[in-house]
């Protein structure tokens, strides 16, 4: 009766932890808190362009990362790229509007300064709080792998990278000789599978973590069954690494329990926050660049005969055809079935359009795309429909990159895989990176790709 009405729900999405919560929290606390602490420091009253600047901050960072888990000069250096992206974006703002001269410089410096060293204290001093408490005896818990293979093993080096989790791995149960196991799991052994059962009720194991192949489901019922009989927590690891898994989550329709293998990231408030972003920014850029614009136009019109805006088509959310606007650059307009890629020394390349394709100003009307709601500043890199036809035969998991908008700048360019993609091994290089992207996705990383670009486009030449 009371499953009819709903009320009972055998599947659920899992709470958010307490040091995710605290995470989602913590940058965007420490912030605003040290930016008022300046302000009463040096003695100024806290108005309302503070407290707009305040707003503004908070909306921007967040939620934070979680970075607890992180060593502490990779969190150091993220906490950096990050703030100082965040801080262009500020100041980039306050020059727009005219705001600048609101705030007390002494404040803003010292504010600057201070923010990322005390966010970066805040997370070693977490960190290390997280392990003091994980490793108290009371604290503790057991626990132990059905499935010595290569998944088995996946979760077991999960248990010593995390060990923050308070867990101690005992070893794994499976049917299969030592030989027949993976390297690394042999020797580990405890027993076979119907001896999983006695052996957590007599150590009082706390956890079972099941990694048999899919195949084995009668064996997977029988061990439940087993295991159901102790009072440890069972949870089911599904073999689905040899898929790209993009935002994987269990979500619960209507009492029916869903697992999401492929999705993207830009639902609910992260689809608003990224849009905002875009709209916000592109806006900025495009008013700030009007007469750079202007003056790049008038040398792509002197530098050959054509129009001065090349449009292709390209592929874009959910694989739609999209028209992407470029400063034009070569003789031709290669928009056809098949199109071939820019090379070093391309005759087609104009001599101004190899100067504009070099530092990547032949992108700068793509920021119209983006107000259109076609492109975003940052996402995987859209390419020629031709190139997609080719590729999405050849590459695993390529068609994948457009669960989001093609995007300006994005996570390969900036690692590396900017430019011609001659070889089938550069171009997967590229798609493993952009699925990289969906699967980690942030506002902060947005923010970092964006500085990071600055970077590559002032000193990286794999562009022509």
């Amino acid at each position: 009766m009371f499953e009819d009405r709903g009320y009972k729900r055998t599947f659920y999405s899992a709470p958010q932890s307490v040091t995710s919560l605290i995470g989602a929290f913590l940058e965007p606390a420490i912030t605003v808190a040290t930016f008022l602490a300046v302000s009463w420091w040096f003695d100024e009253p806290i108005v309302r362009s503070d407290l707009t600047l305040c707003l503004l901050i908070f909306a921007l960072t967040f939620p934070g990362r979680n970075r607890f888990w992180d060593r502490p000069l990779n969190a150091a250096v993220d906490i950096s790229s990050s703030w100082l992206s965040l801080c262009a974006i500020l100041l980039l703002c306050g020059y727009a509007t005219r705001s600048l001269g609101l705030f007390d410089w002494n404040v803003i410096v010292w504010w600057v300064v201070l923010t990322p060293a005390l966010q970066w204290f805040a997370v070693f001093a977490g960190r290390a709080t997280l392990y003091r408490m994980a490793s108290r005896p009371e604290n503790r818990r057991s626990a132990v792998v059905v499935g010595a293979g290569a998944l088995g093993v996946k979760v077991a080096r999960a248990f010593v990278l995390r060990g923050d989790q308070g867990l101690s791995f005992l070893g794994y149960f499976d049917d299969r000789s030592d030989e027949r196991v993976d390297s690394e799991s042999a020797g580990q052994r405890l027993g076979n599978l119907r001896q999983l059962a006695p052996f957590v009720r007599e150590h009082g194991v706390h956890e079972v973590y099941i990694t048999l192949p899919m195949g084995s489901q009668p064996r997977i019922v029988e061990l439940l069954e087993q295991v159901q009989g102790t009072t440890a927590s069972v949870f089911f690891v599904p073999d689905v690494f040899g898929i790209s898994i993009i935002q994987g989550r269990l979500q619960d329709m209507n009492g029916v329990p869903v697992v999401g293998i492929c999705e993207t990231p830009f639902t609910g408030t992260n689809r608003l926050v990224k849009r905002l972003s875009d709209v916000v920014l592109a806006s900025l850029i495009l008013v700030l660049i009007a007469p750079l614009l202007l003056v790049l136009a008038i040398g792509v019109k002197l530098s050959s005969p054509g129009p001065v805006i090349f449009r292709q088509r390209r592929n874009g959310l959910d694989g739609e055809e999209i028209v992407v606007y470029k400063f034009r650059s070569m003789r031709t307009q290669d928009d056809g079935p098949v199109v071939a890629q820019a090379t070093k020394d391309d005759p087609r390349v104009t001599p101004f359009g190899a100067f504009i394709r070099r530092t990547s100003l032949d992108e700068l009307p793509q920021f119209i795309n983006v107000l259109q709601g076609r492109m975003s500043i940052v996402g995987p890199r859209p390419h020629a429909v031709a190139h997609n036809e080719q590729y999405r035969q050849l590459i695993k998991a390529y068609m994948v990159r457009h669960k989001v908008k093609p995007g300006i700048t994005g996570w390969a360019q900036v690692n590396g895989h900017r430019g011609e993609t001659e070889t089938l091994d550069k171009m997967a290089a590229r798609v493993e990176y952009d699925l990289e992207y969906l699967r980690n996705w942030t506002l902060g990383l947005d923010l970092q790709i964006i500085a990071r670009t600055i970077k590559v486009v002032f000193f990286d030449r794999n562009a022509y």
